[in-house]
């Protein structure tokens, strides 16, 4: 694996850390797809969870802008490739993947990698780190989802102000905003990030998949379609091994032991 990106297997879980310091972890197209081949991999070996952070101050700094000067280039830039070619099917992998997805946004995460950080299931933050929708500054719209995430988690007021103006917010707003789960002391962080990924890889991962699912449709069901869908998951979950081992535990009063089946 290209040491852009850093893997780390905890047996029921992997962590994951973006690894170019000196650029604040912001994307290349290398970077990109060891990203990608990183997290096929833990769903392929059938790991129950996943936490993504960066090394260094940052956590994210969106695209290398160096990678698309027009000035460098033959012509303007088509960003729609980058779009289309990387950033989509990554968010579109992490929000899809049946499995909790845990963000630990150790430092900024400014651009595509505060939508990085959106696209996940669970983000906690270092109470130091701030998110920044800075595509306005060089005359660009939020992407990776952006627009999506910023609308359905703040509605379009707090969407477009931080979309047009590029001021960035700290950890702690974007809590109090609903934005993201917890800002979190920055020395705690990992710790926390740590637990709570096992917590959830030592969970009733079935269920748990289906709830994100459920919750992610949520934003584009009527509420009819929406208790349907209820149904049908829960359903699905109550013929799982993970449901009768979480009734049997709860009547012997013994802590249970799932599957993820």
């Amino acid at each position: 694996m290209a040491d852009t990106i850093l893997s780390q297997d905890h047996g029921q879980w992997v962590e994951v850390t973006l690894n170019r310091p000196e650029k604040l972890n912001s994307f290349n197209d290398q970077m990109h797809l060891a990203l990608r081949d990183c997290l096929e991999q833990a769903i392929k070996d059938q790991k129950r969870a996943i936490l993504l952070t960066g090394a260094g101050r940052g956590f994210c700094a969106g695209q290398d802008l160096g990678d698309r000067d027009p000035s460098k280039m033959d012509g303007a830039p088509d960003l729609s490739k980058t779009l289309n070619n990387f950033y989509n099917p990554l968010v579109r992998l992490l929000q899809n993947a049946d499995l909790p997805i845990v963000c630990a946004v150790n430092g900024v995460a400014a651009g595509a990698g505060a939508n990085l950080a959106m696209a996940c299931d669970i983000v906690l933050a270092a109470d130091t780190a701030k998110f920044i929708q800075s595509f306005a500054n060089v005359g660009l719209v939020p992407d990776a989802g952006g627009t999506w995430n910023l609308t359905r988690l703040l509605g379009p007021a707090r969407a477009k102000a931080l979309a047009m103006t590029g001021e960035p917010i700290s950890a702690s707003q974007a809590a109090d905003w609903g934005m993201i789960w917890k800002a979190i002391a920055a020395d705690d962080l990992m710790s926390e990030a740590h637990a709570l990924t096992e917590k959830l890889a030592n969970g009733p991962t079935f269920g748990l998949a289906r709830i994100k699912k459920a919750i992610n449709a949520a934003a584009t069901n009527n509420f009819d379609e929406q208790l349907d869908l209820e149904a049908q998951y829960q359903k699905s979950c109550g013929a799982s091994a993970d449901y009768a081992e979480g009734v049997n535990a709860f009547l012997n009063k013994r802590k249970p032991e799932f599957s993820g089946q």
